[in-house]
């Protein structure tokens, strides 16, 4: 018997697909909803109140931007930590890691005397992010078929980006109930305690699944799908292999790379920008997170379908509609007053999100082999993620430098539709079944 037909037997107990793993598939759906509450409780109250509760300067937009610039570099840096280290000590490990490094956040924004606090809470926040967003993802796809990536994800970031939107409400009003202070502590308390409890006890290892994939694949035995996987790269790559692949060596992975680099542009403005904006316009807490939550909701809720829609007419088309549709939702909030004009300009840019989001880690996954899907996905995640800290940056300068907020929102309408455009370029469809290769 030869050494690929052992492996496939050694594993030959890991089977894939959701139906075959359902209740690790449930667990890791609560573990990413939990980990977009975490996220969210920090996207409402904070950046409003920045000035009244944290003494951020009027007008002081870099100073305002800092902590979205620390949470994207940490974050970005961790997702990247967090896809080789997943590789070796496993994902739940990483995972607990993760949960781990949140428990002090709460209690650094009651006790904040300054913004600086607000900064070093963040960069724990993007630890925290690094380190569990990338695993609840990984985890899946682990456990799950390659014609099920585009479910799988839009499943995953569904139930993130719902938790995000749920807890920008949840917490606007906890802050009027409360206090800021104390509504962010016992909201934040409540829910990383007991994602901490669910990961000990109920969540499994799935490092072994993606083993027994690749060695289904060494064996010939699996699927009749052909993923275009890169060919100039070696078996069991080093870090700088994948980094470069990833970077600029694959055009495919590199225009997919840019774009979730640009993408993050829109979250940075929506995290700081909006709330700032809106309130600036004389709405309250609970309106403003009632906005935001509509861009929320609508990118949460509708990765539901767009994910499962690019199992079947492929990844390249929702993508680059994606990025045009979300980059004009941006401009639109610009173009109109009132409550009812800003929630739909807010759903329209959450759709785009939702069309482009999962896709492009799909993307990603479709044309990443197991033995090292887990560093693509974290190194596509790195540059994904960088976007905040890059994006926050040019918001800011182009604030302080033109003295308006609003300039912000075309600097990343412009950059969408520039991102988009280069996907059409480079990039090309990835689905192992649909792609040109067939």
């Amino acid at each position: 018997m030869s050494n690929s037909q052992t492996l496939h037997k050694h594993f030959s107990s890991y089977q894939h697909g959701i139906r075959h793993n359902q209740t690790q598939f449930l667990h890791q759906l609560l573990q990413v909803f939990m980990v977009g509450l975490t996220l969210g409780m920090m996207r409402t109250v904070i950046p409003a109140l920045a000035e009244s509760e944290f003494g951020v300067p009027k007008g002081s937009f870099m100073l305002l931007m800092t902590f979205v610039v620390a949470f994207g570099f940490v974050k970005g840096t961790l997702n990247f930590v967090a896809g080789r280290l997943s590789e070796r000590m496993g994902r739940k490990t990483v995972l607990l890691l993760g949960w781990v490094s949140a428990l002090p956040i709460p209690l650094m924004i009651l006790y904040a005397p300054s913004w600086n606090w607000i900064v070093a809470a963040t960069v724990l926040l993007g630890v925290n992010q690094g380190f569990t967003w990338s695993m609840t993802q990984t985890s899946k796809l682990d456990i799950t078929r390659a014609d099920q990536r585009g479910l799988t994800i839009g499943l995953n970031e569904f139930s993130g980006y719902v938790g995000v939107a749920i807890a920008g409400i949840i917490t606007g009003y906890m802050a009027q109930a409360f206090g800021a202070r104390e509504g962010l502590l016992i909201f934040g308390m409540v829910v990383i305690t007991l994602a901490i409890a669910i990961t000990l006890f109920w969540v499994k290892e799935t490092l072994p699944w993606a083993k027994a994939e690749g060695a289904r694949l060494k064996a010939g035995t699996l699927f009749a799908l052909n993923p275009r996987y890169p060919t100039n790269i070696a078996d069991n790559p080093t870090t700088w292999e994948v980094f470069t692949l990833m970077s600029w060596r694959d055009k495919r992975m590199a225009a997919i790379s840019q774009a979730g680099l640009v993408e993050k542009f829109v979250d940075a403005l929506i995290w700081v920008f909006y709330p700032v904006f809106l309130y600036q316009h004389g709405l309250n807490l609970a309106n403003i997170g009632w906005i935001v939550g509509v861009y929320g909701f609508v990118w949460g809720g509708s990765q539901f379908i767009t994910g499962k829609l690019s199992d079947h007419i492929g990844r390249h088309k929702p993508i680059i509609l994606g990025m045009w549709i979300c980059g004009a939702g941006v401009g639109m909030m610009l173009m109109g007053e009132g409550v009812l004009w800003w929630s739909i300009s807010a759903a329209v840019t959450g759709f785009g999100m939702a069309l482009l989001y999962p896709n492009l880690s799909a993307a990603v996954a479709d044309i990443a082999h197991p033995n090292w899907r887990g560093s693509a996905i974290g190194i596509y995640r790195f540059w994904r993620d960088l976007g905040y800290g890059i994006g926050a940056l040019a918001l800011g300068i182009v604030a302080n430098y033109s003295g308006a907020i609003t300039s912000g929102f075309w600097l990343v309408t412009i950059a969408m539709l520039i991102s988009g455009l280069i996907v059409l370029i480079w990039g090309e469809e990835t689905h192992p079944r649909i792609n040109p290769a067939h």
